[in-house]
């Protein structure tokens, strides 16, 4: 793992080789929260593909747009098929990849395969400022999503994604909802700190092994589409 400046004092942590197939991919609303995915990339990492972690803030006055933004132009001018990106985020980060999928074309950019993580598609997203959902009739169907939620999550229930899966269904976009034995960190290899009030990167054993299966579900996304 390396880390990099992808904008003028924003880091991101770079797994695994970016000329093969990379996952973009986005942790939740705290900021600046690049290491809760840590282990998650790792794994990723681990079935051949490159990942791009960048660090973002919710808590900015644009809502973070322009760091998510700046690193997807960070990780496209990096890789050997821009449009070949699979973005991939988590929580609120999964709200975000909803968004910029849909709205893909007005941004000037494309991407392979879309992946969700218990993504908050129920609340305005932090770079158009809209619910996904409402944007779907004024964008052509385009790249493939795939909705992973877990069953135990408490933050964000399952609904929300069945919810979400039946808006892109309606509107004629691929999408496939996958449960899983989850609650909202350990889909994304992360567990939460209540001391601390923050996420951080798994190191157990049953979110590890959770984290596993969603990598793996990642790779076959990411092959899928080539």
């Amino acid at each position: 793992m390396q880390t990099v400046e992808y904008a003028a004092g924003r880091l991101a942590d770079v797994y695994g080789e970016l000329s093969e197939r990379t996952v973009l991919l986005w942790h939740g609303q705290q900021a600046d929260a690049r290491s809760s995915v840590r282990s998650l990339a790792e794994l990723i990492a681990g079935h051949g593909l490159g990942v791009v972690a960048p660090d973002w803030n919710s808590s900015a006055a644009d809502g973070g747009r322009a760091d998510l933004l700046g690193s997807v132009h960070f990780t496209r001018e990096r890789v050997d098929d821009p449009d070949g990106l699979v973005l991939a985020g988590w929580s609120m980060g999964g709200l975000a990849a909803a968004a910029l999928t849909i709205q893909a074309e007005k941004a000037g950019v494309a991407f392979a395969h879309t992946v969700c993580l218990a993504g908050a598609f129920m609340v305005p997203d932090p770079i158009f400022n809209e619910v996904p959902a409402t944007q779907l009739r004024q964008a052509a169907p385009s790249t493939p999503f795939t909705l992973l939620h877990g069953l135990a999550d408490r933050v964000i229930p399952v609904s929300v994604a069945h919810d979400f899966a039946a808006a892109l269904q309606g509107a004629d976009w691929p999408v496939q909802v996958i449960e899983l034995p989850a609650d909202h960190g350990s889909i994304a290899g992360a567990a939460y700190d209540p001391v601390a009030g923050r996420y951080h990167f798994a190191t157990d054993p049953v979110s590890l092994a959770v984290a596993a299966d969603v990598a793996g579900l990642l790779a076959d996304a990411g092959r899928a589409d080539r």
